[in-house]
């Protein structure tokens, strides 16, 4: 058995695998009370696993201080990333990923290469939350909303403060939430 702990900016995830199967998973934000968060998420590991032996490493930007304080296994979540996705998708060649706070491109292949955006926080999963509240909706109903989605607006893409301020003018200007979900 198998555990995987990532604590992210946001969020903390825990998989539970046996066998090449999650028999386990809970994702939680964790509002910056991390150690509580944590606390809660092992709990539920616990529940889970009951007495049963198993080998755990933890990921995330908050993961490695928490992984050497309580002395576990640290696995950078890139490298994270990349293993499972080679384990059980094999045929992927790129990887997005978005973090609360970043966001990476993994370009797998003989020479992996991994891009990530630098001090802005536009395109992150913190972003994304943000857009969907602004649309009295979540990061999924987005997507449901986006497929309702006929008419394409123009909105910025290179900074988050401005599209931001795009997405609030339409708005006002009476778009449909669809249509600027798409």
């Amino acid at each position: 058995m198998e555990v995987g702990i990532d604590i992210g900016s946001t969020t903390i995830k825990l998989v539970v695998m046996e066998d090449q199967r999650i028999v386990f998973k809970n994702y939680a934000r964790h509002f910056s009370e991390i150690g509580a968060a944590l606390t809660n998420s092992l709990t539920s590991l616990k529940n889970i696993i009951g007495e049963k032996t198993f080998r755990i490493a933890l990921a995330g930007s908050a993961g490695m201080g928490i992984a050497k304080k309580i002395s576990l296994p640290f696995v950078q979540e890139v490298i994270a990333c990349q293993r499972a996705v080679e384990e059980f998708i094999p045929q992927t060649d790129t990887v997005v990923e978005l973090g609360g706070e970043d966001a990476k491109i993994i370009y797998l292949g003989n020479a992996p290469e991994v891009r990530m955006n630098g001090v802005c926080a536009g395109g992150t999963g913190s972003f994304i939350d943000h857009m969907a509240s602004l649309l009295s909706t979540d990061a999924l109903g987005l997507n449901a909303l986006a497929e309702r989605g006929k008419q394409i607006y123009t909105i910025a893409s290179r900074c988050g403060v401005f599209a931001k301020t795009d997405i609030q003018a339409l708005m006002n200007d009476g778009a449909r939430k669809a249509d600027i979900a798409l």
